[in-house]
């Protein structure tokens, strides 16, 4: 009962930093909107911000989860990788001369051969994480030159490319009231892990063992399965971000995308998710995902500005935001300390 009450400790003290990132978003949303109202507030700009964020976004669900248990998974973007190359190469091989109903069939076969590749991937990065006893960043990082390297021998170290139109235009050229069909399939898991991390046994434990992992030991919890299951589900994010990407660029290549384990990093972070496990929330997550979108777009939009300005712009405002958390941080274990001496 004491971890329980602990845990949901933990949870409240993040209304300040959710309330920190809205509010940090509104902003920004205004400032582009009145300084490039014609760019900013186009439909085309808003296409291309909600299909952008589609794929970092759910690489950094990933991360978080992984993070909130105590470690983090550096290898997200190269299980999204290796899975649209074993979605690409599977849908080719399959749909060479299907037709109709049977076209459709052997994409639905080739997205399950991606998603399993996810499965596989997070369950090994969970066997050695629990089993082995490796430590994340290590186990990760390892796994991380395992799955490109992998990539690369089957696909022969080429771009993997010939994706049926069918399949992108089904899944990222699809709108629904002007948005990309893509993007709702990212609030739907959103609201999916929301869903999973705040009312299930499973979300519940995840907490827990972050926050303290002899404690949820004695309490009973199987923290080796906990563990599998958290790389599972990360491993799984990052399948659905590579199939997602494959229907979006109509290719896969192994070494696709190399920057977004620091972005998805960064948005983690910024979202409060404790480096050090045991608090965040994956709301956070969410609004951290749109707000480094709308400052990237918005940035974009001054060609004057050069890549070194936009940096120093970028790395001053992230920096500004990175105090205020660690210190928001820093309450936040006091308190979490002191409950748990109590």
């Amino acid at each position: 009962m004491k971890l329980l009450k602990n845990n949901s400790l933990s949870l409240n003290q993040l209304d300040g930093n959710t309330a920190r990132l809205l509010t940090m978003f509104v902003a920004i949303f205004l400032v582009a909107s009145l300084t490039k109202p014609d760019m900013f507030l186009s439909s085309g700009n808003f296409q291309s911000m909600s299909k952008q964020l589609v794929e970092y976004g759910l690489l950094s669900l990933g991360v978080g989860i992984a993070m909130i248990s105590g470690g983090i998974d550096l290898s997200v973007v190269y299980i999204a990788n290796l899975s649209a190359i074993v979605t690409g190469m599977v849908m080719k091989a399959l749909v060479l001369t299907a037709v109709g109903p049977e076209l459709l069939l052997f994409i639905l076969i080739a997205v399950l051969a991606g998603v399993l590749t996810g499965f596989l991937c997070g369950a090994f990065n969970g066997f050695l994480i629990s089993k082995l006893h490796i430590p994340a960043m290590l186990a990760t990082l390892g796994t991380m030159q395992l799955y490109m390297g992998i990539a690369i021998i089957i696909s022969g170290g080429s771009t993997v490319s010939g994706i049926p139109r069918v399949f992108s235009q089904l899944i990222s050229n699809s709108y629904l009231f002007g948005i990309p069909l893509s993007f709702f399939i990212y609030l739907f898991v959103v609201g999916f892990i929301i869903f999973i991390m705040s009312k299930t046994k499973f979300g519940m434990r995840v907490f827990l063992i972050g926050t303290n992992a002899r404690a949820a030991a004695f309490s009973g919890i199987k923290i080796n399965n906990v563990l599998i299951k958290t790389y599972i589900l990360s491993g799984l994010l990052a399948s659905l971000a590579g199939i997602l990407s494959l229907a979006r660029l109509s290719s896969a290549k192994a070494d696709f995308g190399s920057s977004y384990i620091m972005q998805t990093i960064l948005i983690v972070v910024l979202g409060g998710i404790n480096p050090n496990g045991g608090y965040g929330t994956i709301r956070g997550i969410f609004l951290a995902t749109i707000t480094v979108q709308v400052i990237s777009s918005f940035l974009n939009m001054f060609p004057e500005i050069s890549n070194y300005y936009r940096d120093l712009i970028w790395g001053v405002a992230v920096i500004g935001v990175l105090i205020v958390n660690f210190s928001a941080n820093k309450k936040t274990t006091a308190k979490l300390a002191k409950a748990t001496a109590n």
